[in-house]
C-alpha cells in the first residue's frame, strides 16, 4: 500500500541530498522515479534538483497551476515508475497536497515530499501545514544551530546582514540570505528575547 511521506526541516539540513539519495537507491535497484521541483526555484537552473554537496538530477517542474494528479497520470502513461519525489514541497498549494493524496490512494504510487516546515517569521508554509495534516509518515531532517542545539527555525537577512521580521513569505535564496537557528537564538535574532550574556 502506497503512502504519502513528508520529510521536513529548516534550511541547509540536507533535504535535497536525501531526495537525490532516495532516487539513486531506486535507480540502483532498476526502478525509475518521478522527480518534481518548483518552477520558480531556479537557483541552479530550471528543472534541476541540486544539493550543496554537488550532486543533481533533472526534474519535472510544477507551479501553482499544476494539477499534480493529472501530471502523474500522464507520466504513468509514458512509463511506469516506482516512486514520486518532490523537492521544495512547502510551496505546494493546499489543493496540490490533496492531489498527491489521490496519487497515493487512487494510483497506489508512493509520494515522498521534502520541504521546509516554517518560514523566517516562524509560520507554517501552506503546503507544509497540509502535509503535516495529511501525510501517512513524517520525518524531521535535523540540522544544528551555531550553539550546537537542533535548529528548527530560520532567519532571513537583508543584503546588509540585518535580520528581517516581515516581508513576503516566499523569497528564493540560500546561505547568503537564510540562517538556521534553534528557537532560542531565533527569538534573540528577531528581537523577541534579550541575548544571554555568557
Amino acid at each position: 500500500m502506497a503512502k504519502l511521506h513528508f520529510h521536513y526541516s529548516t534550511m541547509n539540513a540536507g533535504k535535497s541530498t536525501l531526495l537525490l539519495q532516495a532516487a539513486h537507491n531506486y535507480k540502483e535497484r532498476g526502478m525509475e522515479t518521478f522527480l518534481l521541483t518548483a518552477e520558480f526555484d531556479n537557483r541552479v537552473g530550471a528543472g534541476i534538483i541540486a544539493s550543496r554537496i554537488g550532486i543533481s538530477e533533472p526534474a519535472t517542474l510544477y507551479n501553482k497551476e499544476s494539477d499534480l494528479f493529472q501530471l502523474t497520470e500522464r507520466r504513468v502513461q509514458q512509463s511506469q515508475f516506482a516512486c514520486m519525489l518532490i523537492d521544495e514541497a512547502q510551496w505546494l498549494s493546499d489543493e496540490q497536497v490533496w492531489q498527491l493524496v489521490r496519487v497515493v490512494d487512487d494510483l497506489n504510487i508512493p509520494v515522498i515530499c521534502y520541504g521546509l516546515r516554517v518560514d523566517f517569521m516562524g509560520k507554517l508554509f501552506p503546503g507544509s501545514a497540509r502535509l503535516l495534516a495529511l501525510a501517512d509518515e513524517m520525518r524531521e531532517v535535523r540540522t544544528v544551530c551555531h550553539c550546537g542545539k537542533k535548529a528548527t527555525m530560520v532567519v532571513r537577512k537583508s543584503p546588509n546582514g540585518k535580520v528581517q521580521v516581515s516581508g513576503d513569505q516566499v523569497l528564493v535564496g540560500g546561505n547568503e540570505m537564510y540562517v538556521s537557528l534553534c528557537r532560542l537564538h531565533w527569538r534573540e535574532a528577531v528581537g523577541d528575547r534579550k541575548p544571554i550574556i555568557e
